[in-house]
């Protein structure tokens, strides 16, 4: 316990557990943590939209094997297909923050 007892916030954590942003740990952590949200967005998405992974692949232009690597955070995803399978599958509009 003696490593983190001068870590007041969330941010501090972060930084003493994958290093300063823009090294190597850090940037890996960043990625799979976006990717993480992603899917988990996506997975609830699909849900309240009452479709299978299958139904949204076929809604989409894309495979039900490429939906659940999504899902489950696996695979790369372009932002151009990204948008296709909210907006066009799941009925939903994506806005992008830059920080």
């Amino acid at each position: 316990m003696k490593k983190h007892e001068k870590i007041k916030s969330f941010d501090q954590l972060i930084e003493a557990e994958h290093g300063r942003l823009g090294t190597e740990s850090r940037n890996q952590y960043e990625e799979g943590s976006q990717m993480f949200i992603i899917s988990e967005m996506l997975k609830e998405a699909r849900k309240e939209a009452k479709l299978t992974q299958e139904q949204l692949a076929e809604k989409t232009g894309t495979k039900k094997s490429y939906i659940s690597k999504l899902e489950n955070g696996k695979g790369n995803i372009q932002l151009s297909t990204l948008i296709r399978i909210f907006e066009i599958g799941l009925n939903k509009r994506i806005g992008l923050t830059f920080l």
